[in-house]
């Protein structure tokens, strides 16, 4: 049976593979005498993105691809990305299609060959400019040093302070753990608009952003189709107000799990504090069993699954005909953040200090333990922790009065707008 290819083992190959390459390709970069040191600005006329993984994070770059638009043009704009996560930039609507490379990657024969094949189209573009929005990712450096593009942007380890991934890049920043995820990106971009040092290293002032998230706008019909399975899954024709629950059932991403008899908990407590309201709960294909058995733990016929009911697509208008989401720190939060929908997010692993959804409709619960956020960028998003207490810490009743405040203050919103 070939191998088949996970996160983890994504990130051993990454590891395993990536580090003697990277050393390879900057011993040949510096025997080539490689270095991008103009001395004066030179803006390129195009601009390839490599952000391969995390779809939620590829909404967070939405000010840094934003920006790009507006230096090179939109038919100059170039995506490299993982067949699975392309989704998320279809939505966005701000690529032409056309441009979004992907990779399949099921089994390592198939990550070669469509890396390969990537990268031969890659160059047949003949770019001025990549971007590597990964941290510290071996392979993303790879491809970005690979990309043939003049002028490569991404983090650089200068004293150990991350993972080492060579020195394949000609402009080099240090990566600030104080600055949200979308500013560091955005900051990516803007370092194309600075001149580089002789060293490389870049020190740019952090850039302003205007707007943090796309607006998604559902296509005619589309409403109608869910409102359709909301109708079934109800049995309710009225279009009754929907709070939706993403309890991410599956162990993709163990120690951002809230438990799952909290959200039984937290579902009963809403469902007889608000009789008006139905629940969802959403999640994807292979969570629909265990979704399916929280929904009889929680015994009402006012709670229904949507579990691999819908598309990614699907999802997201789903969002803009509900009026509340609660969900553990996932890609569904981003997304959401896309739409009108109040979200609340349960944060324990990470900060919403760097993740967080920047709208005024995205509320976040985090305990801030002296061990949290113990992922982050210099430990590849990592951890020791196999006893995930800062989200364990997070009580029921807490999350049922941070949602009752945002459920009941939307609803007085509908009440003045009609």
């Amino acid at each position: 049976m070939a191998l088949k290819l996970d996160t983890g083992k994504l990130q051993i190959i990454d590891r395993i593979v990536g580090v003697p390459l990277c050393a390879i390709l900057s011993l040949l970069r510096r025997l080539k005498g490689d270095r991008f040191v103009p001395e004066r600005v030179e803006l390129p006329r195009n601009v390839l993105f490599v952000k391969l993984a995390e779809q939620g994070s590829t909404v967070l770059a939405y000010p840094a691809i934003s920006r790009a638009l507006q230096l090179v043009g939109r038919e100059n704009v170039f995506f490299l990305v993982f067949e699975e996560n392309r989704f998320i930039l279809d939505a966005m609507g701000l690529i032409p299609p056309e441009n979004v490379i992907t990779i399949r990657h099921k089994h390592p024969v198939e990550l070669g060959w469509q890396a390969l094949r990537a990268l031969m189209r890659i160059r047949r573009q003949r770019l001025d400019a990549a971007v590597d929005l990964e941290f510290f990712s071996r392979g993303s450096a790879v491809l970005t040093f690979l990309s043939g593009a003049r002028q490569r942007v991404g983090f650089h380890t200068f004293f150990g302070e991350g993972p080492y991934r060579g020195d394949l890049m000609t402009h080099r920043l240090s990566y600030n753990p104080y600055l949200h995820t979308s500013q560091t990106f955005l900051l990516m971009v803007a370092a194309l608009e600075q001149p580089v040092p002789r060293s490389g290293k870049l020190s740019v002032q952090v850039p302003q952003i205007e707007k943090w998230v796309p607006n998604f706008e559902p296509i005619p019909g589309e409403q109608d189709e869910i409102r359709s399975l909301l109708q079934r899954e109800t049995g309710n024709e009225a279009d009754p107000p929907i709070v939706l629950l993403n309890a991410n059932a599956s162990d993709l991403l163990p120690l951002r799990k809230w438990p799952a008899d909290r959200y039984v908990s937290l579902a009963r407590r809403l469902l007889d504090a608000f009789p008006e309201i139905y629940i969802g709960l959403t999640g994807a294909p292979d969570e629909s069993g265990p979704i399916d058995g929280m929904v009889g733990e929680i015994g009402s016929q006012r709670c229904f699954s949507l579990a691999g009911k819908t598309t990614l697509r699907q999802l997201l208008v789903l969002y803009t005909l509900s009026e509340l989401l609660i969900t553990n720190d996932s890609g569904p939060a981003h997304f959401a953040a896309m739409t009108q929908i109040n979200t609340l997010t349960l944060f324990g692993p990470e900060t919403p200090a760097l993740f967080g959804a920047r709208t005024p409709r995205a509320v976040t619960i985090w305990q801030a333990l002296a061990c949290s956020p113990c992922v982050n960028a210099y430990n590849n998003r990592q951890s020791s922790c196999t006893n995930n207490v800062c989200m364990q810490k997070i009580t029921v009743d807490r999350v049922f009065e941070e949602a009752s405040k945002v459920y009941l203050a939307r609803a007085a919103e509908h009440e003045v707008m009609r």
